[in-house]
């Protein structure tokens, strides 16, 4: 009896294991404005969520790499993760009132010097 109850529980794991939705790893490229690296910081927190691998923003390049699981997000998540924190992400604008909490040497729509 207790052979067939450890067989049971081996063949329930092969099921569930053949079930499992496999990782679909996905690398991108988005542009998110910014200006320091104060807001290198602020970009790449927002973007880190459920399913983000890594993000990583350049400052010169505007350009925010990530490699995230399509099973749990998507681009367009992350982009308004990014917009909420008061940088516009992709195609998601940060709205005004999430752009005027950002720090006056982070306002990148006026072209301040970044520290």
């Amino acid at each position: 009896m207790k052979q067939l109850i450890i067989l049971i529980g081996i063949v329930l794991i092969g099921v569930q294991t053949g079930f499992a939705q496999k990782k679909q790893i996905e690398k991108d490229t988005i542009q998110v404005a910014g200006i320091c690296e104060q807001c290198k910081e602020r970009i790449e927190d927002a973007a880190f969520s459920k399913g983000v691998k890594s993000a990583e923003w350049n400052k010169d390049t505007k350009n925010l790499v990530l490699v995230f699981d399509r099973n749990k997000t998507t681009l367009r998540t992350i982009e308004t993760r990014i917009a909420k924190a008061g940088h516009d992400a992709g195609t998601v604008k940060a709205l005004p009132a999430d752009y005027q909490k950002l720090p006056s040497c982070c306002a990148y729509k006026t072209q301040q010097v970044g520290h």
